[in-house]
């Protein structure tokens, strides 16, 4: 409830004190683009100025030989923040909670608090040119000193992808990401996929499927898929849902929902 609270407290002091809108802006930069729900990143940046949060709390479950575990997040806190137009910084933290169950009985304490927070970037590389997809590169850093207790690891985390889209008609469009994450106090590499085709269903509504996974250089594979549906209600404010499962062994159910908004940071004279 804190870290909700301060959430606020910040969105608040940006919009009332230290910056305005600019409907002229608003009206030249297009509607927003996000990088949630699903696991596949855009390829696009914030515009240059821009400060866009994504926000969301997500429900997973997991069972395996009759232990389950049903884990919460909430607060995806994303912010990005374009610093000219073709890079931006990036910074998230979530708050998480699991409960572990044994043949239905609750199993020890619940386990609660802070992931390690993320710090990155997102560069911009090129623009869509007929078979030559739009590109940019991704990297992130995950600080192990500022989690709690119970989600925090002994090693720094490091992930990067590349993000790729395709534009195939008005209102269709695919888009997909290839890298790689090091992470979970483990020395092995994990190779990360994601594959997504978005439709638009009207100018406010939109789509998605999406398959996506890792494969860890030691370990089995994990795939997934989820669905979700998107609701554009101004051109800077943007809802979401979501639902999906894994393929392999793993993942149960998967359920999400969340908000996006983009602020024009036009300084005051």
């Amino acid at each position: 409830m804190k870290l909700t609270k301060s959430t606020l407290a910040l969105l608040f002091t940006i919009v009332s004190g230290t910056f305005v809108y600019s409907q002229e802006e608003l009206n030249s930069i297009g509607t927003i683009e996000t990088d949630r729900p699903d696991a596949t990143e855009a390829s696009s940046t914030v515009p240059k100025n821009h400060l866009q949060f994504e926000t969301g709390a997500f429900f997973e479950t997991f069972e395996k030989n009759q232990i389950k575990t049903e884990s919460f997040t909430y607060n995806t806190m994303l912010v990005r923040y374009g610093l000219s137009d073709n890079f931006e910084l990036r910074l998230g933290w979530d708050f998480r909670e699991e409960i572990t169950y044994l043949n239905s009985q609750k199993m020890g304490d619940i386990a609660s608090g802070l992931s390690p927070l993320l710090l990155g970037m997102k560069v911009y590389i090129t623009e869509e040119k007929g078979w030559i997809p739009e590109v940019s590169l991704i990297g992130h850093i995950f600080l192990p000193f500022t989690a709690s207790t119970d989600y925090r690891p002994e090693t720094t985390g490091i992930d990067f992808r590349f993000s790729l889209s395709h534009t195939l008609s008005e209102k269709s469009s695919l888009g997909y990401n290839i890298g790689m994450a090091w992470g979970e106090d483990s020395p092995e590499a994990s190779y990360i996929y994601t594959l997504a085709y978005g439709y638009s269903i009207t100018d406010t509504f939109g789509a998605y499927v999406e398959l996506y996974g890792d494969l860890p250089e030691d370990n089995r594979a994990n795939h997934y898929w989820d669905a979700g549906l998107t609701y554009l209600i101004s051109n800077n404010f943007q809802l979401d849902v979501s639902f999906g499962t894994s393929i392999t062994e793993g993942q149960d159910l998967l359920l999400s929902a969340g908000a996006s908004f983009r602020l024009p940071m036009t300084k005051n004279n």
